[in-house]
């Protein structure tokens, strides 16, 4: 089978690093990078330098991107926010949802290029959003569109630092696939939900997980007078793994299953910093100490109601023979989030250099030099763990390697639409 791929939401090309480190043959034939409001796009620009200039590689908002025009993949990858995937009627316009979801553009890309595969991710919270009121709606919401546009889906929320990378994060990565295709009707033929996840599972091929699943639930994606019903009621407990087969939904909760090396600080933080503005001072010292430290402080609120706000301690600085934590957009800035280490040449407190966040991230070294410091930090913030995407890739060699090359589209799967 081909391996023509198109990247949504682009930033400084994760997926397409990831894919790349295996060498087999994943060809991207387009890419859209727009940060809306900024009119310096330095992740485009980065984007362009390291995969050269072309009319596939697009910097405009993708809301306003004729999907028609995108070419013939066989796998759309992307990394979206979570958002408000709420949809509502709206008078003569018929169904409609929140301005800017951009989950809508990917639903439109599907619709409009009908690739074989879908691989995504998002943040873990995704699978509990909207929260308490509506639990698992937008997750749902998402699964929904999917198997209306005629395709069935798993996921699994990914600790990157279980599987030996050098980062604990955790991000929910989600695999769809056309009911036409040779590795659908696999999973349709064979045994159950639980089983056919354990054992035939895209993401846990390569991401191995215990095959004991805890805390199995089931749901139906049908019952719903329409996707707005759907959108106003809906409400399930997912777990951190699963997935869905027509109308049927399968959870559970996985253990991770892994007996490789473990990647800590320790493999990727330089020997020595040469720049000092990376090195604390006695003032951002005592500033990280409260800010790390543990608290219990009587505040007041703006309507004059006190209460105690508390807050657990984390270590300062960090263990460098542990896995970073989770790292953000506002990484290099003074706030509880960012990584402090102890230099190894001249054992001072300092922040992390441009090159160790790109590690932490699995790039490669100076991937985003160039442009300004701050962005670097933000753009790997934004980034995902490149090293997990390269083992679901890993996987997706195995699946299309069992499907034909031309694997034209079944019309009658698109018949019925989500309008929105």
């Amino acid at each position: 089978m081909k391996k023509r791929v198109a990247e949504l939401f682009a930033g400084v090309g994760g997926f397409r690093v990831g894919m790349d480190k295996l060498d087999t043959g994943w060809n991207f034939v387009y890419a859209n990078q727009w940060e809306p409001g900024r009119k310096a796009q330095y992740a485009f620009d980065n984007y362009v330098k390291h995969y050269g200039k072309s009319e596939n590689n697009t910097n405009v908002d993708i809301n306003k991107v004729d999907k028609t025009t995108i070419p013939d993949i066989d796998l759309l990858v992307g990394g979206f926010p979570c958002q408000d995937y709420s949809v509502a009627h709206s008078g003569a316009k018929g169904i409609e949802g929140k301005k800017g979801v951009l989950w809508w553009d990917i639903r439109d890309t599907i619709e409009a290029k009908n690739p074989p595969f879908v691989l995504l991710e998002n943040v873990d919270r995704l699978l509990s959003s909207p929260g308490k009121k509506q639990r698992g709606r937008d997750f749902g919401m998402i699964l929904y569109t999917l198997h209306q546009l005629g395709y069935d889906a798993q996921w699994q929320m990914v600790n990157a630092a279980e599987y030996g990378f050098p980062q604990r994060r955790r991000r929910v990565f989600i695999v769809a696939y056309r009911n036409d295709t040779n590795y659908a009707k696999s999973i349709s033929d064979k045994r159950c939900l639980n089983e056919a996840l354990v054992k035939d599972g895209i993401i846990n091929n390569t991401l191995n997980i215990d095959p004991n699943l805890t805390r199995n639930k089931e749901a139906r994606l049908d019952g719903f007078i329409d996707i707005v019903d759907f959108s106003d009621n809906f409400s399930f407990h997912f777990e951190n793994t699963g997935i869905t087969r027509g109308d049927d939904i399968f959870s559970a909760h996985y253990e991770p299953k892994y007996d490789g090396n473990y990647t800590v600080l320790n493999d990727i933080v330089l020997d020595h910093a040469d720049d000092e503005k990376l090195y604390l001072d006695d003032a951002k010292t005592k500033k990280f100490e409260y800010l790390k430290g543990a608290k219990k402080e009587e505040r007041t609120s703006s309507t004059g109601f006190s209460y105690y706000y508390t807050e657990g301690g984390m270590s300062f600085p960090d263990p460098l023979d542990r896995p970073g934590r989770t790292m953000l957009t506002s990484e290099h800035s003074v706030n509880r989030s960012t990584h402090v280490v102890r230099d190894k040449e001249n054992n001072k407190l300092r922040l992390l250099d441009p090159i160790e966040a790109e590690r932490l991230q699995m790039f490669p070294d100076n991937w985003t030099e160039g442009m300004p410091k701050s962005s670097r930090y933000f753009m790997m913030g934004n980034a995902l763990v490149t090293g997990v995407i390269t083992e679901i890739g890993r996987s997706l060699d195995k699946i299309f390697a069992n499907e034909p090359d031309d694997l034209t589209l079944n019309e009658t799967l698109s018949a019925n639409h989500v309008a929105h």
